[in-house]
């Protein structure tokens, strides 16, 4: 495990963001917090304004502050915009195998395969996406392609399950690869706090799986 990283959170202000940096914080992490207007009082973040629509800004935050040992990706745009991510992870992950940073990209969970049908994509199962979010989950596997695309550098994607939302700190997820994961009581859900724990995981003790998945972890009582 390692410990006393320095890791750079784009998308800082964000429900995931702001929680990944709040996680990261809490085990003594140091953070940069790159939004287009940071602002924190805690002395392990350092705030760095940068649009994530300028590449060129993108490329200049990370470079000027090249001690980071990793980047964690969870811009999203409402109402989404696929080629402003596709561009903006294409930037961050060009610029960090330029430096030497590892990437970890929270994703959507379009991209997995759906439990009950692994020839089917969770983005192409309407249990799982609505139409009229599927422009949204189109976008995330878009993201997906482009990691895969990438040629060099070191990079992982993180597919929520299904549903996302902020909750309560639990610090129990059950982990899984490209298949969503479903909890005993039949949802696919995870709380964005417990959501920012499997992240700094990941940082700290990075699994084998380029694409991997969590979803809450639920607690049986005791007999």
């Amino acid at each position: 495990m390692k410990t006393g990283m320095t890791i750079a959170v784009l998308g800082a202000t964000g429900m995931v963001g702001s929680r990944v940096i709040s996680e990261a914080s809490a085990r003594g992490h140091q953070v940069l917090a790159l939004s287009r207007t940071p602002a924190s009082e805690d002395p392990n973040v350092t705030p760095i304004a940068v649009d994530a629509n300028d590449s060129y800004a993108v490329r200049e935050a990370l470079a000027s502050n090249g001690a980071a040992d990793a980047v964690v990706l969870t811009v999203r745009t409402v109402p989404v915009d696929q080629e402003f991510l596709v561009g903006t992870t294409r930037t961050v992950l060009d610029t960090a195998a330029q430096l030497g940073i590892r990437v970890l990209v929270v994703g959507g969970a379009g991209a997995l395969r759906s439990p009950d049908d692994h020839d089917l994509l969770v983005a192409d199962n309407p249990a799982y996406v609505p139409a009229e979010f599927r422009t949204v989950a189109a976008a995330g596997i878009a993201q997906l392609r482009t990691c895969q695309g990438q040629a060099g550098g070191e990079w992982v994607y993180l597919s929520p399950p299904a549903m996302l939302e902020p909750g309560a700190r639990t610090g129990r997820y059950r982990r899984g690869s490209d298949t969503l994961l479903v909890g005993v009581d039949g949802r696919s859900w995870i709380s964005a706090e417990d959501l920012a724990v499997a992240v700094v995981d990941e940082l700290e003790s990075p699994g084998s799986e380029r694409l991997f998945t969590v979803v809450h972890r639920d607690v049986r009582p005791s007999a």
